[in-house]
């Protein structure tokens, strides 16, 4: 794309906004976001522009839109890890070493793409979801009953639970036995995607 270092912090924080809200950040959003001013988010935003990466409406304040085809980045990095067999978890059997790739991107592979999120505290740990944890969300605005979903509030507040629909209105709840339900009217809850995987590192 032939960017600045902080022009790329500036397309990623959009692209970023827009995976977990459904719509773009104001201006104001993002200088809060990258510690700037918004006369320098405005700047980078013309720049942007310019090398037809971005597109907004002048007129809208949440219109910024990506339009370049190119991987950014963080997307170019390899998703392939080797793969050397089985190993028992029950029953003892050999480990034979295989020459395979596990391909993580193909793994979580899902049509309207997928993307991660960081899981910051305990809400849903008897779901042996853990603060720290990677969730793999796949971008969907439906969700079934039972499934672990991305929820927005008219609030802003984005959430991850269990989705229950119930008449007119949603229950988001929490897999801790500790914490109660969020029962809020459907129109005031928004799905983002649903839980299509978990990855743990042990550092």
């Amino acid at each position: 794309m032939n960017l600045t270092p902080r022009q790329v912090d500036v397309i990623v924080a959009i692209r970023n906004y827009r995976h977990l809200h459904g719509y773009s950040p104001t201006m104001q959003e993002l200088a809060d976001q990258l510690g700037t001013s918004k006369v320098t988010i405005f700047e980078h935003v013309g720049a942007l522009e310019k090398k037809r990466v971005l597109r907004r409406d002048k007129h809208k304040a949440r219109s910024l839109e990506i339009i370049a085809d190119s991987k950014l980045p963080d997307e170019n990095r390899g998703t392939k890890l080797p793969m050397l067999g089985a190993i028992a978890a029950g029953s003892p059997i050999l480990a034979v070493e295989n020459r395979e790739e596990l391909d993580l991107e193909q793994m979580f592979n899902a049509r309207q793409g997928v993307y991660v999120l960081k899981v910051r505290g305990d809400s849903m740990i008897e779901d042996h979801l853990c603060d720290g944890d990677y969730v793999v969300i796949e971008r969907r605005e439906t969700a079934r009953n039972g499934e672990q979903v991305v929820a927005l509030l008219d609030t802003g507040e984005a959430t991850l639970k269990r989705f229950y629909r119930e008449g007119a209105k949603i229950r988001l709840q929490p897999a801790n036995s500790t914490m109660e339900p969020r029962i809020v009217p459907a129109d005031q809850c928004k799905i983002q995607g649903v839980v299509i995987g978990v990855l743990r590192t042990y550092n």
